[in-house]
Protein backbone atom coordinates (compact mmCIF):
# COMPACT_ATOMS: atom_id res chain seq x y z
CA UNK A 1 0.00 0.00 0.00
CA UNK A 2 1.63 3.41 -0.64
CA UNK A 3 1.21 6.31 0.90
CA UNK A 4 0.75 9.78 -0.45
CA UNK A 5 2.60 12.51 0.21
CA UNK A 6 -0.41 14.14 2.28
CA UNK A 7 -0.13 11.31 4.61
CA UNK A 8 3.15 11.92 5.14
CA UNK A 9 2.97 15.34 5.92
CA UNK A 10 0.58 14.81 8.33
CA UNK A 11 2.60 12.01 10.19
CA UNK A 12 6.07 13.77 10.09
CA UNK A 13 5.54 16.10 12.88
CA UNK A 14 3.93 13.29 15.03
CA UNK A 15 7.26 11.23 14.63
CA UNK A 16 9.53 14.04 15.00
CA UNK A 17 7.59 14.82 18.61
CA UNK A 18 7.83 11.24 19.45
CA UNK A 19 11.62 11.57 18.49
CA UNK A 20 11.93 14.56 20.60
CA UNK A 21 10.25 12.24 23.71
CA UNK A 22 13.07 10.38 23.66
CA UNK A 23 16.03 12.97 23.41
CA UNK A 24 17.75 14.18 26.22
CA UNK A 25 19.97 16.16 27.39
CA UNK A 26 21.91 16.66 30.43
CA UNK A 27 19.22 19.32 32.20
CA UNK A 28 16.99 16.99 31.77
CA UNK A 29 18.44 13.50 34.14
CA UNK A 30 18.25 13.66 37.52
CA UNK A 31 21.35 13.90 39.56
CA UNK A 32 20.72 10.34 40.96
CA UNK A 33 20.33 9.26 37.31
CA UNK A 34 23.60 11.28 36.00
CA UNK A 35 25.63 10.37 39.34
CA UNK A 36 24.47 6.87 38.99
CA UNK A 37 25.16 6.72 35.71
CA UNK A 38 28.55 8.38 35.90
CA UNK A 39 29.75 6.15 38.72
CA UNK A 40 28.76 2.97 36.35
CA UNK A 41 30.37 3.72 34.05
CA UNK A 42 33.95 4.37 35.72
CA UNK A 43 33.48 1.44 37.78
CA UNK A 44 33.15 -0.68 34.38
CA UNK A 45 36.22 1.86 33.04
CA UNK A 46 38.75 1.30 35.77
CA UNK A 47 37.73 -2.48 36.40
CA UNK A 48 38.31 -2.95 32.27
CA UNK A 49 41.97 -0.74 32.39
CA UNK A 50 42.98 -2.95 35.67
CA UNK A 51 42.06 -6.35 34.02
CA UNK A 52 44.10 -5.44 30.53
CA UNK A 53 47.06 -3.68 32.24
CA UNK A 54 47.21 -6.52 35.00
CA UNK A 55 47.20 -9.66 32.21
CA UNK A 56 50.15 -11.05 30.77
CA UNK A 57 52.45 -8.55 28.72
CA UNK A 58 49.57 -6.04 29.58
CA UNK A 59 52.21 -2.89 29.61
CA UNK A 60 55.02 -4.08 27.57
CA UNK A 61 52.45 -5.36 24.22
CA UNK A 62 50.51 -2.06 24.31
CA UNK A 63 52.13 0.82 22.78
CA UNK A 64 49.81 3.27 24.91
CA UNK A 65 51.28 2.78 27.98
CA UNK A 66 54.66 0.49 27.61
CA UNK A 67 57.24 1.82 29.52
CA UNK A 68 60.73 2.37 28.08
CA UNK A 69 64.06 2.88 29.65
CA UNK A 70 64.84 5.89 31.29
CA UNK A 71 66.27 8.51 29.17
CA UNK A 72 69.84 8.37 30.75
CA UNK A 73 69.99 5.24 30.59
CA UNK A 74 68.64 4.92 27.01
CA UNK A 75 70.97 7.76 25.98
CA UNK A 76 73.75 5.10 27.18
CA UNK A 77 72.47 2.58 24.80
CA UNK A 78 75.35 2.80 21.91
CA UNK A 79 78.56 2.52 24.73
CA UNK A 80 76.62 -0.62 25.84
CA UNK A 81 76.34 -2.09 22.67
CA UNK A 82 79.89 -1.78 21.95
CA UNK A 83 80.78 -3.19 25.47
CA UNK A 84 78.40 -5.97 24.62
CA UNK A 85 75.72 -4.93 27.19
CA UNK A 86 72.60 -3.70 25.03
CA UNK A 87 71.10 -7.09 25.94
CA UNK A 88 70.93 -5.78 29.30
CA UNK A 89 68.93 -2.81 28.75
CA UNK A 90 66.26 -5.21 26.71
CA UNK A 91 66.35 -7.36 29.90
CA UNK A 92 65.57 -4.15 32.14
CA UNK A 93 62.68 -3.01 29.86
CA UNK A 94 60.77 -6.36 30.34
CA UNK A 95 61.31 -6.18 33.87
CA UNK A 96 59.78 -2.77 34.26
CA UNK A 97 57.06 -3.62 32.38
CA UNK A 98 56.69 -6.59 34.11
CA UNK A 99 57.11 -5.12 37.16
CA UNK A 100 53.98 -2.37 36.50
CA UNK A 101 51.97 -5.18 35.27
CA UNK A 102 52.43 -6.82 38.49
CA UNK A 103 51.79 -4.05 41.08
CA UNK A 104 48.50 -2.47 38.81
CA UNK A 105 46.15 -4.99 40.09
CA UNK A 106 46.52 -3.37 43.83
CA UNK A 107 44.51 -0.24 42.40
CA UNK A 108 41.26 -1.67 42.13
CA UNK A 109 40.10 -1.25 45.07
CA UNK A 110 40.97 2.39 45.82
CA UNK A 111 39.75 3.16 42.00
CA UNK A 112 36.29 1.82 43.02
CA UNK A 113 36.27 3.19 46.53
CA UNK A 114 36.82 6.70 44.82
CA UNK A 115 34.25 5.83 42.13
CA UNK A 116 31.54 5.06 45.74
CA UNK A 117 33.07 8.31 47.15
CA UNK A 118 31.72 10.32 44.13
CA UNK A 119 29.91 14.10 45.00
CA UNK A 120 27.46 15.28 42.75
CA UNK A 121 29.88 18.01 42.33
CA UNK A 122 32.42 15.61 41.06
CA UNK A 123 30.00 13.99 38.73
CA UNK A 124 29.12 17.29 37.33
CA UNK A 125 32.78 17.91 36.69
CA UNK A 126 33.09 15.10 34.91
CA UNK A 127 29.95 14.81 32.55
CA UNK A 128 31.06 18.31 31.44
CA UNK A 129 34.51 18.62 31.45
CA UNK A 130 36.97 17.87 28.60
CA UNK A 131 38.30 14.49 28.01
CA UNK A 132 41.02 14.59 30.79
CA UNK A 133 38.09 14.79 33.53
CA UNK A 134 37.86 11.22 34.38
CA UNK A 135 41.64 11.38 34.52
CA UNK A 136 41.74 14.07 36.39
CA UNK A 137 39.46 12.82 39.01
CA UNK A 138 40.76 9.24 39.46
CA UNK A 139 44.27 11.36 40.05
CA UNK A 140 43.51 13.56 42.29
CA UNK A 141 41.59 10.88 44.12
CA UNK A 142 44.29 7.76 44.54
CA UNK A 143 47.31 9.07 42.49
CA UNK A 144 49.32 9.62 46.20
CA UNK A 145 48.15 6.18 47.86
CA UNK A 146 49.05 3.88 44.75
CA UNK A 147 52.07 5.43 43.95
CA UNK A 148 52.95 3.96 47.94
CA UNK A 149 51.13 0.79 47.31
CA UNK A 150 53.03 0.39 43.75
CA UNK A 151 56.30 1.12 44.76
CA UNK A 152 57.42 -1.76 46.93
CA UNK A 153 55.57 -4.17 44.50
CA UNK A 154 57.63 -2.50 41.73
CA UNK A 155 60.51 -2.71 43.53
CA UNK A 156 60.74 -6.39 44.59
CA UNK A 157 60.39 -6.85 40.29
CA UNK A 158 63.22 -4.23 39.39
CA UNK A 159 65.61 -5.32 42.13
CA UNK A 160 66.57 -8.53 40.30
CA UNK A 161 67.97 -6.83 37.36
CA UNK A 162 71.80 -6.02 38.17
CA UNK A 163 71.60 -3.17 35.68
CA UNK A 164 68.72 -1.14 37.89
CA UNK A 165 70.97 -1.74 40.82
CA UNK A 166 73.92 0.31 39.47
CA UNK A 167 71.19 2.49 37.91
CA UNK A 168 70.45 3.47 41.56
CA UNK A 169 73.70 3.55 42.45
CA UNK A 170 74.47 5.54 40.08
CA UNK A 171 71.92 8.34 40.03
CA UNK A 172 71.67 8.60 44.15
CA UNK A 173 72.85 12.03 44.24
CA UNK A 174 71.38 13.32 40.93
CA UNK A 175 68.42 14.84 42.53
CA UNK A 176 70.34 16.32 45.64
CA UNK A 177 72.22 18.24 42.24
CA UNK A 178 69.42 19.20 40.68
CA UNK A 179 69.86 17.01 37.04
CA UNK A 180 67.06 14.54 36.98
CA UNK A 181 63.90 14.65 38.23
CA UNK A 182 63.20 12.86 41.75
CA UNK A 183 61.05 9.81 40.34
CA UNK A 184 63.81 9.11 37.95
CA UNK A 185 66.49 8.87 40.40
CA UNK A 186 65.85 5.06 41.17
CA UNK A 187 64.49 2.34 38.79
CA UNK A 188 61.16 1.63 40.92
CA UNK A 189 60.33 5.01 40.94
CA UNK A 190 60.39 5.94 37.54
CA UNK A 191 58.35 2.67 37.04
CA UNK A 192 55.51 3.51 39.38
CA UNK A 193 55.07 6.93 38.21
CA UNK A 194 54.85 5.29 34.65
CA UNK A 195 52.74 2.66 35.69
CA UNK A 196 50.55 5.52 37.25
CA UNK A 197 50.34 7.50 34.12
CA UNK A 198 50.06 4.13 32.29
CA UNK A 199 46.42 2.85 34.45
CA UNK A 200 44.80 6.85 34.13
CA UNK A 201 45.27 6.78 30.66
CA UNK A 202 43.96 3.11 30.04
CA UNK A 203 40.97 4.18 32.14
CA UNK A 204 40.64 7.74 29.73
CA UNK A 205 40.55 5.01 26.60
CA UNK A 206 37.83 3.02 28.40
CA UNK A 207 35.83 6.40 28.94
CA UNK A 208 36.22 7.28 25.57
CA UNK A 209 34.70 4.43 24.27
CA UNK A 210 31.95 4.37 26.65
CA UNK A 211 31.09 8.13 25.28
CA UNK A 212 31.73 7.48 21.35
CA UNK A 213 28.85 4.17 22.13
CA UNK A 214 27.13 4.59 25.64
CA UNK A 215 24.46 1.63 24.40
CA UNK A 216 27.17 -0.38 24.05
CA UNK A 217 28.36 -0.51 27.30
CA UNK A 218 25.76 -2.55 28.37
CA UNK A 219 23.66 -0.89 31.11
CA UNK A 220 20.34 1.11 30.54
CA UNK A 221 21.73 3.96 32.73
CA UNK A 222 25.10 4.38 31.69
CA UNK A 223 23.74 4.54 28.19
CA UNK A 224 20.84 7.26 29.46
CA UNK A 225 23.54 9.64 30.95
CA UNK A 226 26.28 9.40 27.96
CA UNK A 227 23.70 9.51 24.75
CA UNK A 228 22.24 12.64 26.67
CA UNK A 229 25.83 13.81 25.98
CA UNK A 230 25.86 13.68 22.31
Amino acid sequence: MSISRRSIALLLPLSLAAASAYALSLADLSNQDATGGLKAALEKGSTLAVSKLGAENGFLNNEKVRIPLPKILEQARPLLRMTGKSQQLDDLVVQMNHAAEAAVPMAKPLLLDAVKSMSITDAKNILTGGETSVTDFFRDKTSPKLAVQFLPIVKKVTDRSDLANKYNTAMAMAPKLGVLAKEQSTVEGYVTQRALDGLYTMIGEEEKAIRADPLGAGSKLIGKVFGALK
